[in-house]
C-alpha cells in the first residue's frame, strides 16, 4: 500500500506541474498586470507558493540536526566517521571540477556570446566574498542555538556531529539521549512526510507564478546562452553521474534516476537545495536504501558545499561575457576560472547568493566586465530550477557510492521496483 500512494504522489506532482507551467503561460500572454497581477501573481500563488517552501524549509533544521546526531552516534568507530567525510569532500570536488571543465569546454565549442553585444556601465555592485579563512573559523558556531535559528547549515553540521559524538563515547547515558533522538527522528520523518503530501498544490502555486512573471519573452534574446547552459546541466546530471554510479558504485544509473524522479521535481520547484533536504533525505534512505548513517552526513553537507550547477553556470556564464566582448580567453585565465569556480563550491558555503559572488569574483579575476550579470540575471530564475536539481542529484549519487562502499547500502531495497507497481 505504501508503494501505491507513492506512486500517486509523484503523478500528482507532475500534473501539478504541468497545470502550473501552462497557467503561468496563460497568464503571461494575458498580460499578467492590473487584476490578474494583484489577485493571481502577487495573491494566491505568491501566497500558496511561499507557505508551501516556509513549510519545508520549517523542517530543514529539526531534520538535519536530529538525523546528524543519530548517524553520527550510530558509528562505533570514530575513524570511520573521519573516512566517510574524507569520501565525501573528495567525491564533491572531482565531480565539481568535472562540470566546470565541462562547461568551459562546451562554452568555448558552442561560443553562445558570439555576436551579442553587451553595455560596459560597470554600476552593478554585489558583495565582496569572504576570505576562506573566515569561512573555515566560521564553520564552528559561538553560539548552537544562534546557528539553530540562523539555519547556519556548515556550523549545524558541525555541532551536530560533535554531540553524536560525544554521546557515542558517553557510554550509557549517551545511549539514553540517543533513544530519544531517535524516537524524535522517527516523529519529524513523519512531519516531512504529512508536508509532502502538500506537494502538488505547492508546486502548481510556484511554477504558475515564476512563468507568469517570466514567461519565455526574457529567453529569445538570450536563448544560446539559456539553452547552451541548460544542455551542459543535463549533460553533466545525466552522463557524469551515471557514470560515477556505474564505474565507481557498480550501481544501475537507470534505478536511481528512476527513483530520484520525486526529489528533482521538488528541486526544479523550489530552487533551493536546502528546502529539498528533507525529500532528498528522505529518497535516498526510503528508495535508494543509503542508511542513515551516512545520508544524514552527505546530504546536509552537499547541500551546502556541493554546487556542480552554479560551477557550470559560472562556466559557461564567464566564456559568454568574454566571448561578447570578443576576447578570446588565454589558457591562464581558464585555468584561474577552473580553480576558482572549483574551490567556490566550497569556499562560498553558507553566503548569501554565492553563485553570483562567487561569478563578480572570477569576472574580476580575469578581467572581464561584471556589468553582464543584470542581464544574465533576467534569465537566471529558470536556470536556477535546473542547478538546483543538478545539486541534487549529485548528493543523492555520491551518497549511493559512500554507502555502497561503506557496506551500508541496502542493495534490495535499491534495485526493488515493487513502488512502481
Amino acid at each position: 500500500m505504501p508503494e501505491k500512494k507513492k506512486r500517486s504522489l509523484t503523478a500528482r506532482i507532475l500534473m501539478g506541474m504541468a497545470l502550473g507551467i501552462l497557467t503561468g503561460v496563460l497568464l503571461n500572454l494575458a498580460g499578467n498586470d492590473g487584476l490578474i497581477r494583484v489577485l493571481f501573481s502577487d495573491g494566491i500563488f505568491l501566497v500558496v507558493g511561499t507557505l508551501f517552501l516556509r513549510s519545508l524549509q520549517l523542517m530543514v533544521v529539526p531534520l538535519v540536526f536530529v538525523s546528524l546526531v543519530c548517524g553520527t552516534a550510530s558509528m562505533e568507530d570514530v575513524r570511520r566517521l573521519g573516512r566517510i567525510g574524507g569520501k565525501t569532500l573528495a567525491l564533491y570536488l572531482l565531480t565539481t571540477t568535472i562540470a566546470i571543465s565541462f562547461a568551459l569546454g562546451i562554452g568555448l565549442l558552442v561560443k553562445p556570446g558570439k555576436g551579442m553585444e553587451l553595455a560596459t556601465e560597470e554600476d552593478f555592485v554585489t558583495p565582496e566574498a569572504p576570505p576562506l579563512s573566515e569561512v573555515l573559523i566560521d564553520m564552528i558556531p559561538n553560539n548552537p542555538m544562534e546557528a539553530l535559528a540562523e539555519g547556519n547549515m556548515l556550523q549545524i553540521i558541525v555541532f551536530a556531529m560533535l554531540f553524536g559524538l560525544a554521546l557515542t563515547i558517553s557510554g550509557q547515558p549517551g545511549r539514553s539521549v540517543l533513544q530519544i533522538f531517535e524516537s524524535l527522528n522517527e516523529v519529524v520523518m513523519r512531519l516531512v512526510m504529512l508536508i509532502i503530501e502538500l506537494a502538488p498544490i505547492g508546486v502548481f502555486a510556484l511554477l504558475a507564478r515564476t512563468f507568469a512573471n517570466e514567461g519565455f519573452d526574457t529567453i529569445i534574446p538570450l536563448a544560446k546562452y539559456f539553452f547552451t547552459l541548460a544542455a551542459v546541466l543535463i549533460l553533466h546530471a545525466v552522463c557524469t553521474y551515471s557514470l560515477f554510479l556505474k564505474i565507481i558504485g557498480n550501481l544501475n544509473p537507470v534505478q536511481f534516476f528512476r527513483k530520484m524522479r520525486t526529489a528533482q521535481i521538488f528541486a526544479l520547484t523550489t530552487s533551493s537545495s536546502n528546502a529539498t533536504i528533507p525529500v532528498t533525505l528522505e529518497t535516498v534512505e526510503e528508495e535508494l536504501g543509503v542508511d542513515n548513517s551516512i545520508s544524514s552526513f552527505t546530504v546536509p553537507l552537499g547541500a551546502t558545499i556541493n554546487m556542480d550547477g552554479t560551477a557550470i553556470m559560472q562556466g559557461i556564464a564567464t566564456v559568454f561575457v568574454a566571448q561578447s566582448i570578443q576576447l578570446d580567453l588565454s589558457f591562464g585565465q581558464i585555468l584561474t576560472v577552473l580553480l576558482m569556480a572549483t574551490l567556490a563550491s566550497i569556499g562560498s558555503a553558507g553566503v548569501p547568493s554565492a553563485g553570483l559572488i562567487m561569478l563578480t569574483a572570477i569576472l574580476t579575476q580575469v578581467n572581464l566586465p561584471i556589468a553582464a550579470i543584470p542581464i544574465l540575471l533576467s534569465i537566471d530564475r529558470l536556470l536556477d530550477m535546473l542547478r538546483t536539481v543538478v545539486n541534487i542529484t549529485g548528493d543523492a549519487a555520491m551518497t549511493c557510492i559512500i554507502g555502497k562502499s561503506e557496506g551500508k547500502m541496502d542493495l534490495s531495497r535499491f534495485e526493488d521496483n515493487s513502488w512502481r507497481n
